[in-house]
């Protein structure tokens, strides 16, 4: 075998090694998920029903963004009875920010911001400008600068894998109750069809909760049913 064989064998598995680790890099950017990594469990609310309302969302989503302020008024309303979740669900194929929206969240997360960083995103006028540019990232910087964020640890959480994990991970839970769209709304495990009306989310919360009502624990522990 002569040493210009060899050379040229060599040459080709540094290539095909260089391909490997950078389509590696580029999955752990945005495609793939540590097995390990459990759902996010971004909650608000008193919870003193024990009736939960878990939204899948996309900050990108204009339904989600049509959506946003009726649900927080739900949750101002219903914020000592209920648990409000949010976890993502972005739809890259057709929101090329979504992904990056959820970024920011979830860096800002790890820095105690999670909610407010949440409400920004949301904000009509911060919308219409993040979720339409070619790149929203100097954006996102902006939000955390102004909600007192130290922005080069932002930067930092913003690209990270841990950041990555966590979106794949909620994107999992979600496939797994085969989620086709945003938002979505589960109230205590049972997916609902609402409108954005604050009415209709209130009166289902409310049907939850005198629902809940009609189980009480004896003292043996052993649940009984109560009449209404």
């Amino acid at each position: 075998m002569s040493k210009s064989f060899l050379g040229i064998l060599a040459s080709i598995i540094i290539i095909f090694g260089a391909i490997f680790f950078f389509t590696s890099q580029n999955n752990n950017k945005s495609g793939s998920t540590s097995s390990s990594t459990q759902p996010t469990n971004h909650i608000e609310g008193g919870g003193s029903t024990g009736v939960t309302l878990v939204e899948y969302g996309d900050f990108e989503c204009p339904y989600c963004e049509e959506y946003y302020p009726i649900v927080k008024q739900v949750v101002a309303d219903e914020y000592s009875k209920i648990t409000f979740q949010f976890r993502n669900f972005p739809l890259t194929s057709i929101h090329p920010n979504a992904f990056a929206g959820a970024r920011a969240a979830e860096a800002a997360g790890l820095m105690g911001k999670y909610w407010q960083m949440h409400d920004a995103l949301y904000n009509s006028s911060n919308w219409r400008q993040w979720s339409t540019a070619t790149n929203p990232d100097p954006y996102f910087y902006q939000y955390a600068q102004q909600l007192g964020l130290n922005v080069s640890q932002f930067k930092t959480y913003f690209a990270s894998n841990q950041v990555n994990n966590m979106i794949q991970a909620d994107m999992a839970a979600g496939n797994k109750l085969n989620i086709q769209g945003t938002p979505t709304f589960y109230l205590d495990g049972k997916q609902i069809q609402v409108g954005p009306s604050v009415s209709q989310f209130e009166t289902l919360i409310n049907n939850a909760i005198a629902a809940k009502g009609k189980v009480s624990t004896t003292t043996s522990g052993t649940t009984t049913q109560t009449k209404k």
